[in-house]
């Protein structure tokens, strides 16, 4: 799907987000700067939380709750070679139904990610204009994909 602005990509993030109950892993691929972070707020609105989304590149992880019980778990490991303890931290919140995972630059923790999952790559072919493609890794997934294709 084409993506023509930062704003258009957050409203992709909205809509998806509305779309969540809980139990929902979501694997971003793509360079720095390519929108993962503006997804994820977009996400967050779609949820209905009111904080603002930070980039948790520099803490690993930051942790959002929604109304109505929900949890929003953001993940970057884009500093980390081993995750060590976050490895295991991350298991137990994929293990968490109440929550949403969402996890950027995952290849340390492939391992430990769900086989049902959601991975959007998203690609910037020019300043503002990105390419995602939305890939569906299992049943609970696939419905998820589905939804977003007709947005």
């Amino acid at each position: 799907m084409n993506i023509e602005s930062a704003k258009a990509m957050q409203e992709l993030g909205q809509l998806t987000g509305g779309f969540l109950r809980g139990g929902e892993v979501i694997e971003l691929i793509g360079d720095v700067g390519a929108g993962k972070t503006t997804f994820v707020r977009g996400l967050a609105r779609g949820l209905d939380i009111e904080e603002t989304v930070q980039s948790p590149s520099f803490t690993i992880n930051r942790v959002y709750d929604a109304p109505y019980g929900l949890r929003l778990v953001h993940y970057d490991f884009y500093r980390l070679d081993d995750p060590g303890i976050m490895a295991d931290e991350m298991r137990e919140m994929l293990d968490d139904e109440r929550v949403v995972v969402v996890i950027e630059w995952a290849e340390a923790v492939t391992s430990v990610l769900p086989e049902d999952r959601l991975v959007l790559t998203i690609t910037a072919t020019e300043e503002d204009r990105r390419i995602v493609d939305v890939q569906a890794l299992g049943d609970k997934s696939e419905a998820l994909k589905q939804r977003i294709d007709k947005i």
